[in-house]
């Protein structure tokens, strides 16, 4: 065993990650963890690796963002995405996983894993260690927040929102209908159809709900497009909501033969079925407006609410002028960042990183050259985004086709195009990479 000290701050999947990676390499690490001394607002779990908005791990099929990401974390030896394997749910194209199972799968391997010694307690100041990974999340505590922005120079933010989750038995099913999106994926969706009228009370309740107050959010309006909330989304307009979570394309109402208004989708929460996750419905309501608003939708009328929809702040540093590229800072080479607080978006990015930081670490003890994936692959492309110094206007960015450098040849049609994107990054890795 090497005689060195590694602490990992935040069991989350960013610091799962990393601390796997760590004891994997013979290195015994301390992975620091808040739960259940101190929860953040967002977090309920004792557990490690918590999903605290969706169950949902966004795409499968390797031609996707989502799924090449996926794709490379395996070859890298992800303990999530081999836990997320194990516990998936029905969800069409989509990985989703039964949550608790998920965090239960990821919590027993890193608590037996002999090199790694769990530390329950806040950190509040950045260790004095050989090597510290800081995987705290965005909902970092005011403590630790403070003490890394002292060191950093401060901290950039954004809101983050979760959908509400209700019980499968108090869909009214006489109102619904099972199908996926264009028949893919078999039926692993509950929809919820409204005609022009249902839907324009619906919009009319909505846009006109009262909020949950958050002073800053409502000063800056600085809200992530990715997770909006679905009446800060209807504010655009009631076509904005139709054709974004509400789309109905694809789909077909059996009781009419014809395509609804408007559509909202139910997704399984939990493998046996018992919980549905509102599809896209993050929402910053009061928990009175969220059920009076929703239960608008008929097959929602007697929805029984297991969580409402909570909207929480997200903190992130400004990795292009913090972060040299195998995620240190550089004004200190031993302090590493992994997740969120990075300003990667999304739970796989936020975990890949976790790896990267892992791997870097050991590196770095070991006097080693860094890890560094070229641009090609989905994983080296984000790396490079958030370490990018060209980038002025820093805000988090997930997986996705737009930031790999394009094909030597021109493709047209975007499936074979995405397809072939990903077969070029999986080349690489088969060829390049041995960890």
């Amino acid at each position: 065993m090497k005689n060195k000290r590694i602490v990992v701050v935040g069991a989350g999947l960013a610091g799962c990650e990393a601390a796997f990676r760590v004891a994997e390499a013979g290195y015994p690490v301390e992975l620091h963890e808040m739960k259940p001394v101190r929860f953040s607002p967002a977090h309920r779990s004792e557990k490690f690796a918590e999903l605290v908005c969706s169950n949902s791990l966004k795409a499968e099929r390797i031609g996707s963002a989502a799924g090449l990401l996926k794709a490379e974390m395996l070859r890298l030896g992800s303990v999530t995405v081999a836990a997320a394997l194990q516990t998936k749910v029905p969800a069409g194209g989509a990985l989703a996983v039964d949550r608790d199972r998920f965090s239960s799968l990821v919590t027993e391997r890193i608590n037996s894993h002999p090199n790694i010694a769990v530390v329950r307690g806040e950190v509040t100041r950045i260790p004095d260690a050989d090597a510290v990974i800081i995987a705290a999340g965005p909902l970092v505590s005011d403590a630790l927040a403070g003490a890394i922005s002292e060191k950093t120079g401060g901290f950039l933010s954004f809101f983050d929102a979760a959908a509400p989750i209700v019980t499968a038995e108090s869909v009214d099913m006489d109102a619904a209908f099972v199908m996926s999106r264009y028949d893919r994926g078999g039926d692993d969706y509950i929809n919820c159809p409204m005609n022009k009228e249902e839907y324009e009370r619906f919009y009319e309740a909505l846009v006109s709900a009262e909020r949950a107050q958050i002073h800053t959010f409502e000063k800056k309006k600085n809200i992530y497009e990715g997770c909006m909330p679905i009446e800060v989304m209807a504010e655009r307009g009631p076509d904005t909501v139709r054709y974004g979570p509400m789309k109905p394309v694809g789909l077909r109402d059996p009781r009419t033969g014809h395509r609804p208004w408007a559509v909202l989708q139910l997704r399984k929460e939990n493998e046996a079925g018992t919980m549905l996750n509102l599809v896209g419905f993050q929402t910053n309501l009061k928990f009175g407006e969220q059920k009076r608003v929703f239960s608008i939708i008929p097959a929602l009328r007697d929805a029984e609410f297991v969580r409402y929809g909570v909207m929480h702040r997200n903190s992130f540093i400004d990795s292009p002028r913090l972060l040299q590229k195998n995620q240190s800072l550089k004004s200190d080479p031993r302090v590493f960042f992994a997740g969120q607080i990075t300003g990667v978006e999304g739970y796989m990015e936020s975990a890949a990183s976790g790896i990267l930081a892992g791997i870097n670490a050991v590196r770095y003890l070991a006097g080693e050259a860094p890890f560094l994936l070229p641009p090609i692959t989905m994983l080296g492309a984000l790396n490079a985004y958030i370490t990018d110094e060209s980038v002025k206007s820093f805000q988090p960015m997930g997986a996705s086709f737009g930031i790999l450098p394009p094909l030597e040849e021109k493709i047209r049609d975007k499936k074979l195009r995405y397809e072939t994107l990903a077969g070029r990054s999986l080349a690489y890795y088969d060829a390049e990479v041995n960890i």
